[in-house]
């Protein structure tokens, strides 16, 4: 124990610098992220802010199951589902594509203005992307100006249940697929050059190349982009789909995020809310461990 404590006073005084700067991370999770934990046992209350955490009444996993029989339990789980899945399938392997077609450029200033291009929609406000999507989507707008052209009948598509969820992943992978390639660019450009060199020496196209040398090399860095992403699957994107929705379009639009929202804020259901919330997170830390359990047993790079 003493030389335990010996050896962190003295890491201390060789890094005071750098732990000076991790102070404000620690202090950020611990106030925004493991400090509010406290307040998840009103999931298992009949919750009244007047009497607080310890005076509200104890009702157990009540609230659970009013969510489990409750007529919007299947709808908004299968909506989030369906999104979780239709990002998993779509936007992932979106970055990656990009990532490897913009490593195939060969004009240096060319492939820079289009990972420019790419990266400005990441830094739009959400609010403008959204205003921007009801702009160009509406029944006068440019996309139906342009299918008319074609004979093809407007559509409200910000209006239409059908549309919602080809609406979100279309502009889901516009804003970011650029911002989610830097990590993959980077994985590529970490690849030894030499790998390329002997794959042209063995009479290897281009497209072999990228099945073979580049594919391969940057699979851990997917393979940990993957972990990450099933750890958040059931939480897609909130604040858009508040934006962009309403009641007409709630069929196919409303997540367990949003209704988490609509119970707690807008109604004060606080203890209702709660254990949605909850139930909610429980799926997503069990996801994240099974996909880092599945990546261990098949040898590839795990998170932990």
């Amino acid at each position: 124990m003493r030389s335990f404590l010996s050896r962190l006073q003295k890491d201390l005084r060789i890094n005071i610098s750098i732990y000076f700067m991790l102070l404000p991370v620690l202090a950020y999770y611990i106030i925004f992220q493991y400090g509010p934990m406290y307040g998840l046992q009103i999931a298992f209350k009949d919750f009244y802010p007047a009497k607080g955490f310890l005076g509200s009444p104890w009702v157990g996993l009540k609230n659970f199951e009013d969510f489990f029989v409750s007529v919007y339990f299947g709808r908004i789980l299968i909506n989030t589902l369906l999104l979780s899945l239709y990002s998993l399938i779509f936007f992932f392997p979106a970055g990656i594509i990009f990532a490897l077609l913009l490593n195939e450029i060969k004009g240096r200033i060319f492939r820079r203005a289009v990972q420019t291009i790419s990266y400005m929609p990441h830094f739009i406000s959400m609010v403008v992307i959204v205003g921007m999507l009801f702009d160009f989507l509406a029944r006068d707008g440019l996309i139906n100006q342009i299918t008319s052209l074609f004979g093809i009948e407007p559509i409200s598509f910000m209006r239409s249940s059908g549309w919602f969820r080809t609406t979100y992943i279309s502009s889901e992978i516009w804003q970011n697929i650029g911002w989610s390639s830097i990590v993959y660019l980077a994985a590529i450009n970490s690849i030894n050059p030499s790998l390329y060199e002997a794959a042209r020496m063995d009479g290897a196209s281009r497209w072999k190349q990228m099945w073979h040398v580049t594919l391969p090399g940057i699979m851990p860095t997917v393979t940990i982009m993957f972990i990450l992403f099933i750890g958040k699957f059931m939480t897609v994107g909130f604040e858009k789909i508040i934006l962009m929705y309403n009641p007409v379009i709630y069929e196919t639009a409303d997540v367990i995020q949003t209704f988490v929202y609509r119970k707690g804020i807008l109604e004060a259901n606080y203890s209702y809310s709660a254990a949605v919330g909850l139930f909610n997170a429980a799926i997503s830390f069990t996801l994240l461990i099974l996909a880092n359990m599945t990546a261990k047993r098949l040898g590839e790079t795990k998170l932990w």
